[in-house]
């Protein structure tokens, strides 16, 4: 690492925010699977495009597919998950993009490393609440189900445990609010911010 040193560039965040006419940051989704995380996110992003806000949106399953894929589930393979989730997310908000990150991210010791990495006044943790029975009726893809059989090693909410966030930026119980209204909550909360 003693021949790494870090490439300055002669354009910066600030230039770039400025040219998108909005600032950059990052909105971090955490709850179970089932919870309604990335079906909000991808709603914002429509939303926020619609409000000619340049965004980029990370998903838990579309990561794990190609950057992490040499990753498995077990509580390093998913610190080191978050982790790498976190680093990419700091670049996207470097090039100016609010940046919607889904991922159960069960541990907070992890969601506040990514914070830091981040860094705490571009962060914003959105916890998408829901109890597990809700997530398990929700479960198109059968994972709760296969988990439960033994089928699924390590599966947040079965066999392995979810910390909620102790004092998230929003809060969104998805067994009472529809998408809309998440939606509309987390928009009014980042208005300020953009």
């Amino acid at each position: 690492m003693s021949n790494l040193y870090k490439q300055d560039t002669q354009v910066n965040r600030n230039q770039r925010n400025q040219l998108h006419g909005h600032n950059s940051f990052v909105v971090w989704f955490t709850g179970l699977s089932g919870s309604g995380k990335s079906t909000i996110a991808a709603t914002l992003q429509v939303k926020l495009y619609d409000m000619k806000i340049n965004t980029y949106m990370l998903d838990g399953d579309n990561i794990r597919l190609g950057l992490n894929s040499d990753l498995d589930f077990s509580e390093t393979g998913r610190k080191e998950n978050i982790r790498r989730i976190a680093e990419v997310a700091k670049l996207f908000t470097d090039a100016g993009s609010v940046t919607l990150c889904s991922f159960i991210s069960p541990y907070i010791e992890e969601r506040e490393k990514a914070k830091s990495i981040v860094s705490p006044e571009n962060f914003l943790e959105v916890y998408v609440k829901c109890n597990l029975e809700e997530c398990e009726k929700r479960d198109v893809k059968g994972l709760y189900e296969r988990a439960r059989k033994g089928e699924i090693k390590n599966f947040t909410g079965i066999d392995s445990p979810y910390e909620e966030p102790e004092n998230p930026d929003i809060e969104i119980d998805t067994a009472d609010l529809s998408v809309e209204e998440s939606v509309e909550l987390i928009l009014n909360k980042i208005k300020s911010r953009l």
